[in-house]
């Protein structure tokens, strides 16, 4: 549950994914954002005045700050090797995440530029003020409202979350499912490869802690910075399994060799929401997406995004800010 256009050259995160032709892209990313030119979703309506200046048109421009207003993008941070969510067709970011983004645009009347960048480091590109918000199947959490790691120890103020899908665990394995997982207790006495950062890594240290206390094999495994690396440890057979959110798992299985190196099976018991992210002291920015996310499921471009991905199983009702757990 846990946890993304022109673009330039460099590129960094992991995450899974939805709908496209790319079904794990190692990215070979640098531990700050790298900037990716104009790679940016929807834009705003101007009506020229007689003063020669502009009058954005869009129906919630006004809710915005003030300076987003005068530059006219909200830059989102977000590790574009993750599909369907986020990831790259070339040159551009594309996936789930971005058309969402289209949408809320339409509503803001300000472009959405995305920056792809490590996934465990887009949290502090947010607070130290190199994006705006991150928008990148972040799972919405206690943990990163709170600005806790995983030991439970302040790192951060924290961030605060307007959640717009819900994804559940899935687990990828080799072809042919030749170890027969169906749950995450018969991972117990096999490795697993899981993206570094994600909820994912927590996830496996909570189900080995499981593991042990009910007496049944050691389950050990080995974090990398993306997920397209745990892929590959996967197809090689050098893990078991690779954790995932459910979606992108499942887009993986279909599209990784030609639908030939991977199977999932969706653990639906733990459903998670993903967040948009967004420094604490910026309410009023969080409080206009959430406004916007609002009026693109009232008019239908929210699940006209998500069906173009396969993705209407994780549709929310309505927006939420901080419902993770």
């Amino acid at each position: 549950m846990t946890a993304r256009s022109t673009r330039c050259t460099t590129a960094a995160k992991t995450r899974t994914s939805r709908l496209a032709a790319v079904a794990a892209i190692a990215v070979a990313g640098s531990m700050l954002l790298t900037a990716c030119g104009d790679q940016t979703a929807g834009g705003g309506s101007a009506t020229p005045t007689k003063a020669g200046e502009s009058v954005n048109s869009a129906p919630l421009f006004s809710k915005l700050p003030a300076d987003i207003q005068k530059a006219g993008v909200i830059k989102v941070g977000t590790d574009a090797t993750y599909a369907p969510m986020e990831f790259k067709k070339g040159e551009e970011i594309v996936g789930l995440d971005p058309d969402i983004a289209a949408a809320l645009s339409k509503q803001l009347g300000v472009k959405f530029a995305f920056e792809s960048g490590t996934f465990d480091t887009l949290l502090t590109s947010l607070t130290t003020g190199r994006t705006n918000v991150v928008m990148s199947s972040m799972t919405d959490t206690k943990a990163r409202q709170e600005g806790l790691d995983d030991k439970g120890q302040k790192t951060g103020s924290g961030v605060d979350f307007v959640d717009y899908f819900s994804a559940s665990t899935g687990i990828l394995v080799k072809k042919g499912n030749p170890e027969n997982i169906k749950s995450l207790d018969d991972l117990c006495g096999k490795k697993l490869a899981v993206q570094r950062g994600t909820t994912y890594e927590q996830a496996a240290k909570d189900q080995a802690a499981k593991c042990e206390k009910d007496g049944k094999p050691k389950l050990t495994f080995e974090s990398y910075p993306t997920d397209a690396e745990a892929q590959t440890r996967v197809k090689a057979g050098g893990a078991v399994a690779d954790l995932n959110d459910s979606p992108v798992a499942a887009y993986i299985a279909q599209t990784a060799g030609g639908g030939n190196d991977f199977d999932a099976i969706a653990n639906k018991t733990d459903a998670g929401l993903f967040g948009i992210a967004v420094d604490k002291k910026n309410s009023q920015l969080r409080d206009a997406l959430k406004e916007a996310l609002d009026a693109a499921i009232k008019d239908g471009s929210y699940k006209a995004a998500l069906d173009k991905w396969n993705a209407g199983e994780g549709a929310i009702p309505a927006a939420k800010i901080n419902g993770g757990s």
